[in-house]
């Protein structure tokens, strides 16, 4: 089978995307899962049964409330400095009053990446780990189905406001009784999306008819991507913030019942880097302030300490307690002790237990050896010792040794939900490693045949012979299959976690089978007809060997060491940095190639000092052929003609000389626009002068300049400004009609006919591929190796998900241009 250049590397790059597609399927961990929603409300579990006969627990359901009302202030992009450091105490005075002399217990939490608002809210309200895909969704949050806080308040009876962020009201789509959203897309407004949120709080301060009320503020963050951290508009904006937390808190005193106290809970969903952005794990990003303020705690005395860290996990397992619930099935997080220590012993000992009974039905439900976790056995350890405890109370001990034997039960129960958690946290980080490797397979196989198809790919007529028959119908074939169906069957039966390539049909999966025996077979086809063709006498040396020229060593060097550099995070997050240096020194390395070849060459050299002639005489015979008498002599028309075409290959060659320095100032300029990556963001540059307000004067003048332009242009009825668009439209649709050959312009060789760029589609279609399809290939094969690395959500997945899609923006370009192509050819040669 004949094919040409680009429809072979389309294809190519269409297998290789869906082994892209299979690779990051198996990739990007599947978070834990427990029972869906509608099974969640089991009834809960009794306290552990006392050792001895007849000795029955008469505690068997969930916990009453500890709180009537409670009030979730979320600030977003709320950095733990912005309230325990010094911005704190002088931004925020009533907070830090109450942080460090009220009723309060004060944590930093901490928020796993990718730290971007949607993941954070479901980690908030679920207590589960979002998966790093769930990046990819966060600009169209889905309806939440998991088991949530949310849910299961609204479930239970309890009447829900929420104002803010309409991130919320998709997650939890007529969970709340009334709502009013704000858009997080208007990054230049923290004035107004504030306001939309607090012009309800008078109103809904003085009713009674709600249970909870949530607000989340976007002001902060809008802030932080506008202007960074230490911009002088977040001081004003954390002074807003309190004194909103002040009102809140003030009025939540004043309606306390004497049954039950109110509480106010003030946190973060994620910080802020040092450049104001936020997905990373930076300090600054992941560390998030975590309030519960209330009368129902001791009033804080003595030296202030450093708050103590906790999960940001952990908030939806505290406040399920604190409000009645039950804890949400796919938690993986750990009852914060401090809120509820001021209840009695035997309450304690109760809301622990059903953390650790949930966390351990949950690693039962996603473990198969569940029974040999270090957190299953503590927890039975505990459990057992819990039971003994409740026998000794019910028997009405009240001595110092049932104290001593609580707090010792407190202690292994603590331990046993801290290992459970980090046991279920890990399996986040599970991998199928099946699915990864028959993706990386198919991948790699795709590179072997391209790099075995150069020579014929990029030859001059930019087609070659795919010998698919023989491979397709030979007995390697079919073994292969076979070996590979076996190989399926092994791994999908005795593996002990779920596997996506394992879940699908059986036809799907041996259609994937015989694509890979397919493409072995033929790499295996090219190599022996490249070991046949080495064995033949070559027809004309001269022309068949070939030599590596300096650009082609440079851009080998360069790919090289590109890919390989994709090893390191740091040199991810700098990539800009290898891309300036790469194109710098190809941009140079054409400029000296190109002086060299239009300046050290002799311009004597026969066959560039005849080559208008010669044209000019294949013209004459044509013209003889047809029997059309063109004068011999006529020496003025050749001679103006030479002329012209000298002047043009002038132009041209200084032109093609320009453009190399051209490009490296189009660069320059670039580069002085934004600092990116992490090492060098805090260096200014010509985004931070158009935003720093030591320049206001000449921004000044340059937007009141802007401005008179832009009133002139339109006040003229716009005769002039029509005539201009028009004429810019008409050039553009006439360069279009140029680059794809239709037309020329008049600095173009008139006698080369472009129309001829088939084989040079085929040659650019096919490099294209091979250039992409060489990082990919090597970058899973890294990413495989590092898939535990320290930064592998916050560097490496990125990336991985940048080098997937470009794939496939490379496979729907190359299609394009060759089906231009193709088209293209059919016109011709109708």
């Amino acid at each position: 089978m004949r094919l040409r250049s680009g429809v072979f590397a389309s294809s190519c790059l269409l297998v290789q995307a869906l082994g892209v597609a299979l690779f990051l399927r198996g990739f990007f961990p599947v978070p834990v899962r427990s029972l869906p929603r509608r099974e969640a409300r089991a009834d809960s579990p009794a306290e552990p049964a006392p050792p001895g006969p007849g000795m029955v627990s008469n505690w068997t359901k969930i916990p009453a409330p500890l709180f009537n009302k409670v009030v979730i202030v979320l600030i977003d992009a709320l950095r733990d400095d912005f309230v325990f450091g010094s911005k704190g105490k002088q931004f925020m005075p009533y907070t830090t009053q109450v942080v460090e002399k009220g009723t309060s217990y004060s944590f930093i939490a901490e928020a796993k990446p990718p730290t971007v608002t949607m993941p954070r809210i479901k980690a908030l309200m679920t207590g589960s780990i979002p998966g790093f895909i769930d990046v990819v969704v966060n600009l169209n949050s889905p309806a939440l189905l998991d088991d949530n806080l949310i849910w299961q308040a609204k479930a239970a009876g309890k009447r829900i406001i929420f104002y803010g962020d309409d991130t919320w009201v998709k997650l939890f789509p007529k969970h709340f009784m009334e709502y009013d959203g704000t858009t997080s897309f208007f990054v230049s407004d923290f004035t107004e999306v504030d306001d939309n949120v607090t012009r309800h709080l008078d109103r809904v301060l003085k009713r009674e008819d709600w249970d909870i009320l949530i607000l989340h503020y976007l002001g902060l963050d809008h802030i932080g991507h506008i202007s960074g951290p230490n911009s002088p508009l977040v001081g004003p904006k954390l002074r807003e913030m309190d004194n909103i937390l002040k009102k809140i808190h003030i009025s939540l005193l004043s309606k306390e019942e004497a049954s039950l106290p109110n509480l106010l809970v003030v946190c973060g969903d994620h910080g802020m880097s040092e450049t104001g952005s936020h997905g990373g794990s930076s300090e600054g990003e992941v560390h998030t302030p975590l309030l519960f303020i209330s009368s129902a705690f001791e009033k804080r005395s003595g030296p202030l300490t450093q708050p103590e860290r906790v999960q940001q996990t952990d908030l939806a397992s505290t406040l399920a307690v604190g409000l009645g619930l039950p804890i949400s099935r796919n938690s993986v997080g750990n009852l914060i002790l401090p809120v509820v220590g001021g209840k009695t012993m035997r309450e304690q000992l109760r809301f622990v237990h059903l953390n650790g009974f949930q966390l351990s039905r949950l690693l039962q439900e996603n473990t198969p050896a569940y029974e040999k976790d270090p957190g299953y056995e503590h927890f039975k350890i505990a459990e057992k010792s819990h039971g003994n405890w409740i026998k000794l109370y019910l028997e009405g001990n009240n001595s110092e040794i049932l104290l001593n034997l609580g707090k010792k039960v407190l202690k292994q129960y603590l331990e046993a939900l801290k290992t459970l958690s980090s046991s279920l946290s890990k399996q986040v980080a599970q991998y199928d490693m099946y699915s990864m490797m028959v993706g990386t397979v198919i991948i790699m196989e795709v590179l072997l045949l391209l790099l075995l198809s150069v020579p014929k790919a990029l030859s001059k007529r930019a087609e070659f012979e795919v010998p698919l028959s023989p491979p397709l119908f030979s007995l390697l074939f079919y073994l292969m299959c076979l070996m590979l169906c076996a190989v399926h069957v092994i791994v999908c039966t005795s593996a002990e976690s779920l596997c996506y390539f394992c879940s699908m049909s059986w036809l799907t999966a041996v259609g994937v089978m015989m694509l890979i025996s397919a493409l072995m077979c033929g790499i295996l086809s090219a190599i022996a007809k490249i070991f046949e063709n080495s064995r033949l006498p070559l027809k004309n040396p001269a022309v068949s060997s070939s030599s590596w020229s300096e650009i082609d060593v440079l851009i080998l060097a360069g790919t090289i060491g590109h890919v390989l550099s994709l090893g390191a995070s740091s040199f991810i997050e700098e990539e800009h940095q290898t891309w300036y240096f790469l194109i710098n020194t190809l941009c140079l390395v054409l400029c000296q190639e190109l002086c060299r070849n239009n300046f050290l060459l002799k311009e004597c050299d026969p066959q560039h000092s005849t080559n208008v002639k010669q044209n000019f005489d294949s013209l004459g015979e044509t013209s003889d052929c047809k029997n059309i008498d063109i004068p011999a002599a006529d020496n003025s028309k050749l001679d103006k003609a030479t002329s012209s075409s000298e002047f043009m290959k002038g132009s041209h060659k200084w032109i093609s000389l320009a453009t190399p320095w051209v490009i490296l100032i189009c660069c320059r300029l670039l580069r002085s626009l934004n600092q990116t990556g992490v090492q060098w963001a805090h260096r200014p540059d010509f985004g931070h002068w158009l935003t720093s307000s030591e320049h206001k004067p000449e921004l000044s003048f340059l937007a009141a300049v802007s401005l008179l332009m832009i009133f002139f242009l339109v006040q003229r009825r716009c005769s002039l400004v029509s005539k201009i668009a028009m004429a810019l439209g008409l050039l553009g649709v006439y360069s279009y009609r140029a680059a794809v050959g239709n037309v020329i312009f008049p600095w173009q060789h008139g006698g080369k006919d472009i129309s001829k760029n088939s084989a040079a589609v085929g040659h650019g279609c096919f490099c294209y591929a091979l250039m992409r399809s060489i990082p990919v290939a090597i970058y899973v094969v890294l990413v495989t190796g590092l898939r535990y690395h320290l930064f592998i959500w916050s560097v490496f997945s990125p990336k991985l998900l940048y080098e997937g899609v470009h794939v496939f923006i490379t496979a729907a370009i190359c299609l394009f241009f060759t089906a231009m192509d193709q088209n293209h050819s059919h016109r011709v040669q109708d």
